[in-house]
């Protein structure tokens, strides 16, 4: 079995990044620094994991198991060594066992793989209700609630829960009980109230919080333009 895990460095943060999200971060420790270097050196994948106990400065915090492993799409190197990158998440891990043999900590980890549904017609149907309530949500967003706007899906209900999810302001815990759930049903469930709240409390005083928030909020508003297509 161990021989069957991927070596993964990991990042903990004190956020949650879902597979298809995307967030930039500012790498400022040297030890992140030199893991950022190797993984974009040698194009590697490496894990965001959210951390249960401690905080993003302590040498030895606790993190959640799973995690999402995440590629990195662009890098900005300052001449004192900082980073800024962007960063795309790709597919989940759990953590086996955790090594610090490098100046950053790497995971011994496994795949999670989602379970196929039991009931597919209200896997379908909750699917399908989430596109209608997402588009009602970028209307809001953009500030064109009369506007004609087609949204590109992806067509996998799974996918499609993540990617909303990667959209919508919500607590981290929650966050990562969606991450860790390998039922695309119960996660579709769990987001559709949220995304239905979110739809509802849209409006100035809403959007200067998502300003003011950029860790809970990983999409400006204006880069939600992204997902409109021309009709």
């Amino acid at each position: 079995m161990a021989d069957q895990l991927e070596e993964l460095p990991l990042l903990p943060l004190s956020t949650v990044l879902f597979p298809y999200g995307q967030v930039r971060l500012h790498i400022f420790e040297e030890r992140h620094q030199s893991m950022v270097r190797d993984c974009f050196d040698y194009d590697r994948p490496f894990g965001i994991v959210m951390i249960r106990n401690g905080d993003e400065s302590d040498e030895n915090p606790e993190p959640y198991l799973v995690g999402t492993a995440v590629r990195i799409d662009n890098v900005h190197t300052f001449a004192d060594g900082r980073l800024d990158l962007r960063v795309q998440g790709e597919r989940r891990f759990r953590i086996r066992k955790l090594e610090r043999t490098t100046p950053y900590w790497v995971g011994k980890v496994e795949p999670v793989v989602e379970e196929d549904p039991e009931n597919v017609p209200r896997v379908f149907a909750l699917a399908s209700r989430a596109r209608e309530d997402f588009v009602d949500f970028m209307k809001g967003v953009i500030g064109g609630v009369d506007l004609n706007i087609q949204v590109s899906f992806p067509s996998d209900a799974t996918a499609l829960s993540f990617m909303i999810a990667s959209y919508l302001p919500m607590e981290e815990m929650t966050k990562q009980r969606m991450l860790e759930t390998t039922d695309t049903g119960e996660r579709l469930a769990e987001l559709l109230p949220i995304l239905q709240d979110r739809v509802r409390s849209l409006d100035t005083a809403y959007l200067e919080i998502i300003e003011s928030k950029p860790m809970v909020w990983r999409h400006h508003p204006s880069e939600l333009k992204d997902w409109i297509l021309p009709n």
